[in-house]
């Protein structure tokens, strides 16, 4: 505190004045002489007075005091008032001051004493702040109050304690809505509290229980106070009510009741019944019931029918019948007769009854006179012989089995002949082989000697297709397809055989013996056709890339520049290119251009704990001579750059490969680029025009990437399905733009206002769910609760247009109006909620895509109009602070000031680092520049030598 503040303070009271002074003995010996006790010593006694010393060596020096309790922040609760209260040691006076004024010493209640172990004096004082001192307050600050301490070596002030008037309105902002959900269904229960003061803290009840999601984490109560029941149960059918309450009341929402409802399945089938008839036509069935599960408050019941009846035939079955006998046979040498019958009159069919009895009957045809037993013994005597002594002739089914034998030794004789004969043919024939050298063998190929056609014939001969087998069988090159193919001359598969002779085959068919194609041939091809050939083809597809995009206004700008530069501007994308006065070379003009790569094959590959931050942003020609660095803009996605994240700069090679240029952080004096990062773009510095892309790596769990979600449907509705899509996108102009483009073309429109969306390196997926869908008019055909992207698709960054569809079907083709809510969230996360309101006919669009316009802005400025500071005062700047000042005020104290003293070696490498800086400086600042704030930081800097603030009363 100050002198006069003393003053003040002491002024309140003259007994102040005395406990002040009291402590001193050198004060107290004045006050003494005040009171008259000085009449009694005489003149040269009090004389003396002024010859004691200021200090006694045996009282060490107060120190300040020190705040053993400050004030507290106080809330009145109707009228009841505010008590304030401090203390503080050693202390010789302690009050309050209010609002900047002091209170007055009767308001206070001041208690004094003296601590029993450091012997200093202890004071305690205490106010009251009643309502109406708070109300009579006029300002836009709150009612404060402040203690102040004093002792011999100074003053000490406590903190601010600020006293508000507490309240609490009546009424909610927002109260949470009943609703009927299916099982296992998300529910999103909404509450915004009413205002008060101080905030009103939450709670939700479930049937006047307090709700805990440490005890049960099926529910999650967010920042917002909204209540989410992650997987809906059936005890979780139930009355909800949001309490708010403060120091002042407790306010409690309407109740909503949430009603868990099942809708009923269907069991399995049973099993098919048998045939209901025995014999012909019937029916069988199976059924089954709606039990798996059975519906529950107010579901739906099973869709379809609980039997089911096929027809079915049966087969009658048929007894067998027996046939009539048939007639008695001849009598036999066995003097016995037989006669048959059949079981088919008619047979048995479909498991009908086998005939009973016997299929054949015999009798004896002689009526006894025929004795069977001995014939039977005739039979088995052996066979007589004739008067010669020879044995009768053989019986039939002897002459048949000899007949049999023959015929098979004389088949085995004629096969066998044949097969001897195929053997002789096949070692005796002649191949007529001309192999002429059989060393090649060794080497794996089989050298043959081909015939040659003449050279005047070689363009009209067919190819000699006799001698396949000596045909070269690896690929063949035509002429027009040189340049994707490694040149047959040179391949190291014909190393081993260097005097093969080998048939090619060109495009036309036509045999071309290798010797032809060069000498004269390859010299009438002009040095131009003959490098196209041998290029390679990924620098090929590179350059037609590269002329493809030129002609998409909406993603590249071009323009031609000399020595005093420009801007280069691709619309609405957060990209540009600065070229600075100087950087193209005295007497030259570049023809320029900066273009963005949406396809997603051109974006860089990236391992598992590493996502793409920017698009891929190439500015051209590659490989010219720039004096001074040119500044690529690009936007990126990274939520707090500075404290989380290891960023990385990438640059595309020729050939297609992704190498790193610099870590950002870790420039040293090789690093051929300066990467400047702000909090939604990245500003590269660069003497090497090329392809550029930023890749990051979290460094923990708290790191995040910023997204865009964009909800988009179709502008008009012809069929009963209406298909909403959620684009889940880096946050950058430009992937918004491509989108907006690609929806205008599919004939969709934007449902809502795109939001953002922080998401986190947690390894949580994105969860994506639709809500107060009207039943009576639309159905959800999603078949899950929830659809979920997966976290490595989203963080990984390397698809551009990551979406996924949610379809509803209308129940009547007479519904125009559409309206719901759909929810995006990380699992665990933050989330955004998406209010859906349209209507199926086509109608304006009432949200700002002027993105999708890219001739909506300048894409092109050359010479001085593209730069802020006028080339003049830049000039003055340069020599004023390139060179180093005593005072320290030059161009670091310059890139102090505008935060872009990262790493100050960078711009000490150039030959005018303050020119470097203005670039910089200029490329953060477009199109808006500020010149009163560059201004107001010279005049900081104390250099006034400047003429930069009279040029901006001109701008």
């Amino acid at each position: 505190m100050d002198k006069s503040g003393l003053r003040s303070g002491v002024a309140l009271e003259g007994s102040s004045l005395m406990r002040m002074c009291a402590t001193s003995g050198i004060l107290a010996l004045l006050v003494l002489a005040h009171a008259g006790v000085a009449q009694v010593r005489d003149e040269d006694d009090f004389l003396s007075l002024s010859e004691l010393p200021e200090t006694f060596p045996s009282d060490p020096p107060e120190p300040l005091p020190h705040f053993l309790f400050e004030p507290d922040e106080g809330y009145i609760v109707k009228n009841k008032p505010v008590n304030l209260y401090c203390k503080a040691t050693p202390a010789t006076q302690i009050y309050f001051k209010c609002n900047s004024e002091w209170v007055h010493q009767k308001d206070h209640t001041v208690e004094e004493r003296v601590d029993e172990n450091s012997g200093l004096v202890v004071r305690e004082a205490s106010i009251e702040i009643t309502r109406q001192q708070v109300e009579e307050l006029f300002g836009p600050e709150d009612y404060w109050c402040q203690c102040v301490a004093w002792s011999s070596a100074g003053t000490t002030k406590s903190r601010k304690a600020h006293v508000r008037i507490a309240y609490l309105k009546k009424s909610f902002e927002q109260e949470p809505l009943g609703k009927e959900v299916s099982l296992e269904q998300e529910v999103l229960l909404q509450c915004r509290p009413p205002e008060g003061i101080p905030a009103a803290e939450v709670e939700w009840l479930k049937n006047e229980e307090i709700i805990d999601p440490a005890e049960d984490r099926n529910f999650y109560i967010t920042i917002d106070h909204n209540l989410i029941i992650k997987q809906a149960r059936l005890s979780d059918t139930a009355n909800y009510t949001c309490v708010a309450k403060n120091i002042v009341a407790k306010r409690r929402s309407t109740t909503a009741t949430v009603i868990v409802y099942v809708n009923g399945g269907w069991s399995t089938w049973t099993e098919w019944s048998p045939c209901n008839s025995r014999c012909g036509r019937g029916f069988q069935k199976r059924t089954r019931s709606c039990t798996n599960p059975a519906p529950l408050n107010g579901g739906l019941p099973c869709d379809g029918q609980a039997i089911q009846k096929l027809p079915c035939t049966t087969l009658c079955t048929v007894d067998g019948v027996w046939t009539d006998w048939s007639k008695w046979s001849a009598c036999g040498t066995e003097c016995t007769q037989y006669r048959r019958r059949e079981c088919s009159n008619p047979a048995p069919k479909n498991g009908g009854k086998d005939c009973e009895g016997l299929v054949l009957q015999s009798q004896n045809c002689t009526d006894g006179l025929c004795m069977q037993s001995s014939l039977f013994q005739k039979s088995t005597e052996p066979k007589e012989q004739s008067a010669l002594g020879v044995p009768s002739a053989p019986s039939s089914d002897d002459v048949a089995l000899y007949v049999g034998i023959v015929i098979a030794v004389i088949m085995c004789l004629f096969i066998s002949a044949i097969v001897a004969l195929f053997v002789y043919r096949k070692t005796h024939r002649d191949f007529d082989s001309d192999i002429i050298d059989t060393s090649a063998l060794n080497g794996g190929f089989q050298s043959v000697n081909i015939k040659t056609a003449r050279s005047a014939d070689l363009l009209t001969a067919p190819p000699d297709l006799t001698n396949a087998a000596a045909m070269y069988r690896g690929p063949v090159y035509a002429l027009h397809d040189v340049s994707d193919k490694i040149p047959m001359t040179s391949s190291p598969l014909l190393d081993p055989l260097p005097n093969l002779k080998i048939k090619v085959y060109n495009s036309s068919g036509l045999v071309t013996p290798p010797d032809d194609l060069g000498g004269d041939f390859s010299s009438k091809l002009s040095p131009k056709v003959t490098q196209s050939l041998l290029d390679n083809s990924d620098s090929l597809n590179l350059r037609s890339q590269s002329l493809a995009r030129t002609r998409d206004p909406s993603c590249t700008a071009h323009g031609s520049f000399n020595s005093q530069g420009g801007h280069l501007i691709v619309p609405n994308s957060g990209v540009s290119l600065l070229v600075p006065a100087g950087a193209v070379p005295q007497g030259r003009v570049y023809e320029m251009h900066v273009t963005v790569h949406r396809k997603d094959n051109l974006r860089p590959p990236v391992e598992d704990i590493q996502t793409v931050l920017s698009p891929v942003v190439s500015c051209g020609p590659p490989g010219v001579l720039l004096t001074r660095p040119v500044i690529l803009t690009i936007h990126h996605c990274a939520d707090n750059v500075h404290e989380d994240w290891l960023i990385q700069l990438k640059n595309q090679l020729p050939m297609g490969e992704w190498e790193d240029v610099v870590v950002v952080g870790e420039e040293n004096f090789t690093t051929p680029c300066y990467v400047q990062m702000d909090s939604e773009a990245c500003h590269i510095l660069t003497e090497t025009l090329g392809t550029y892309c930023l890749v990051g790596q979290s460094i923990g769990k708290a790191a995040g990437k910023r997204l865009k979600l964009a909800i988009f449907g179709p502008v008009s509705c012809t069929t009963l399905d209406y298909h909403i899509r959620i684009y889940c996108l880096d946050d950058t102009q430009d992937a918004l733009k491509e989108v907006l483009q690609m929806e205008t073309q599919m004939g969709g429109k934007l449902l809502d206002e795109p939001k953002t969306l922080n998401f986190k390196d947690s390894t949580h997926n994105l969860r994506l769910s639709i809500h107060d869908v009207p039943h009576t008019h639309w159905k959800s055909k999603l078949i899950a609760k929830y659809q979920e992207i997966p976290f490595y698709q989203v963080w990984s960054g390397c698809q551009r247009t990551l979406h996924c569809t949610f379809t509803l079907e209308r129940l009547s083709a007479a519904t125009t109006e559409i309206s719901c809510k759909l929810c995006v969230r990380q699992v665990e996360g933050e989330g955004q909620i998406f209010q859906i309101s349209s209507t199926l006919e086509e109608e304006v669009q009432c949200i700002d895509t002027s993105l999708m316009d890219p001739a909506s802005n300048i894409t092109t400025l050359m010479g001085p109009n593209a730069f802020r500071i006028p080339l003049s005062i830049r000039h003055k700047l340069c020599g004023s602070l390139d060179a180093p000042q005593t005072r320290g005020n030059d161009w670091r104290m310059l890139a102090h000031k505008l935060n872009l003293d990262r790493y100050l070696n960078y711009f000490a490498t150039k030959s005018s680092p303050t020119g470097v800086i203005l670039d910089l400086w200029e490329a953060q600042h477009f199109p808006d520049g500020d010149l009163n704030e560059l201004a107001a930081v010279l005049e900081e800097m104390g250099r006034h030598d400047s003429n930069l603030p009279s040029m901006t009363s001109e701008h």
